[in-house]
């Protein structure tokens, strides 16, 4: 229920009763502020504030024939007035009208997908402070590495997504402008003070230079930042569908009473969430190629970059949404299996300990080279004992790994058995896990 009201909130951004809506309000802007100059008479101003109104009926059956949307939808507000239409998108041309528009809804937009974004970072705030001290096994190539903390998995899943926070907001800065400066960008019909004026009204900064269009590097902004956060958000649901994995299972998305996971096999448990951001993530980022692609128009204006817009800006906006809150969800109810995470870590008998053994030997006096090889032949050993099915952990704890170095002449002649078992404290890995988290949630 959550995810559709947020995707409808963001849907009604994007109607075509909210363009017609931002539109006007940019063309009233702009009578006020010609009224301000003292080129409107207060009353023509009043009326046209009062009265101007446009019926989306009556555009469509306009643009049949002017085959010019703005025209249309100027004609159908001056149908709502007399005399005083004449005042409206004076010395204006159509990107004037629409590019300032699409700032505001562009600006508005972002509003609600840095909310999202938010809702996203305390969603992972709150798992990254449970699971602090939730010791897992860190990978490489998918391979077991060392220990780290499942909290610190999603510490850095954290600082990631804030990142992105940051370049929304820049990019919302950037785009929050606005242009009323004629034909041409030359400010022949309009003086300078016009656009100041109207962007004052709308919350909007002047464009300090436009042509016929406000330059669209800085929708490119936007999408690009939105790909960027979408890539992110990608990662964490790719970490979630390794996690739930048959052979891996540390984690899983909740399984709600009733769900199915397949029509043929009852037992299925699958990770859909995870995978349908995925997806949706894949689509977002889709969007930022042909936003760079407009960037380089025609002189001081063409119209292609209209018809991509018409696309990206609600599908990229709405998605972006829908998607955020989908994720906020899967995490704030992700199901995390503590013994599973240490089982696993347990699994490779102890190898996960090697780099601390190979850095106790250049101490005592051992070159790095030979410390490798004294570690990595004990290690290579361990491999070739759980082939052979040999467990990982015997009865009295004692890992493959950890026999091996104690039977290891060349290493106990540098270090005695007591300190090779100290090797093997979980503890020596999680010593800086609070500074770490210090530095990511100041």
């Amino acid at each position: 229920m959550v995810e559709r009201y947020a995707r409808k909130v963001m849907s009604d951004k994007w109607t075509v009763q909210a363009k017609y809506d931002a539109w006007l309000k940019v063309e009233l802007a702009a009578v006020k502020a010609w009224n301000k100059l003292g080129f409107i008479p207060n009353d023509d101003c009043q009326k046209i504030c009062d009265n101007a109104k446009f019926d989306i009926a009556r555009i469509d059956e306009i643009e049949k024939t002017t085959k010019h949307d703005v025209i249309a939808f100027l004609t159908s507000v001056s149908e709502s007035l007399g005399d005083e239409s004449r005042f409206v998108h004076f010395g204006m041309t159509s990107s004037d009208c629409i590019d300032t528009a699409v700032a505001l809804q562009i600006k508005d937009s972002l509003d609600l997908i840095l909310e999202d974004v938010s809702n996203l970072m305390a969603a992972l705030k709150t798992r990254a402070m449970e699971h602090k001290n939730t010791l897992m096994v860190g990978r490489s190539h998918g391979i077991h590495g060392e220990p780290i903390t499942f909290g610190l998995v999603i510490a850095i899943w954290h600082d990631e997504i804030k990142r992105a926070y940051e370049l929304l907001l820049h990019a919302q800065k950037t785009i929050s402008v606005g242009m009323i400066s004629g034909a041409m960008g030359n400010f022949a019909h309009a003086p300078l003070e016009l656009e100041e004026l109207v962007c004052e009204y709308l919350g909007l900064s002047p464009a300090p230079a436009s042509n016929q269009v406000i330059q669209r590097d800085r929708y490119a902004q936007v999408m690009s930042a939105l790909a960027i956060l979408a890539s992110s958000c990608e990662k964490i649901a790719v970490a979630v569908r390794h996690y739930q994995r048959t052979e891996v299972y540390e984690a899983e998305e909740y399984f709600s009473p009733g769900q199915k996971g397949s029509s043929a096999m009852p037992h299925k448990r699958n990770p859909v969430l995870s995978e349908n951001v995925t997806g949706l993530c894949r689509m977002i980022r889709s969007y930022a190629m042909p936003a760079m692609e407009n960037v380089a128009l025609w002189h001081e204006r063409d119209i292609s970059h209209s018809s991509v817009e018409r696309f990206i800006l609600p599908d990229g906006f709405i998605t972006a949404d829908f998607m955020l809150n989908r994720l906020t969800n899967l995490i704030s109810n992700l199901v995390v299996y503590p013994e599973n995470m240490m089982k696993n870590l347990n699994l490779t008998g102890g190898l996960v300990f090697s780099q601390r053994v190979l850095l106790e030997l250049p101490k005592r006096g051992v070159s790095r080279e030979d410390a490798y090889k004294v570690v990595q032949r004990n290690a290579m050993k361990v491999w070739a004992d759980l082939q052979e099915g040999k467990k990982a952990i015997d009865e009295q704890g004692h890992s493959l790994f950890l026999q091996n170095l104690l039977n290891d002449e060349d290493l106990r002649a540098k270090l005695s058995n007591e300190e090779i078992k100290e090797c093997f404290d979980y503890s020596y890995y999680t010593k800086n896990v609070d500074g770490i988290f210090a530095r990511v949630f100041k």
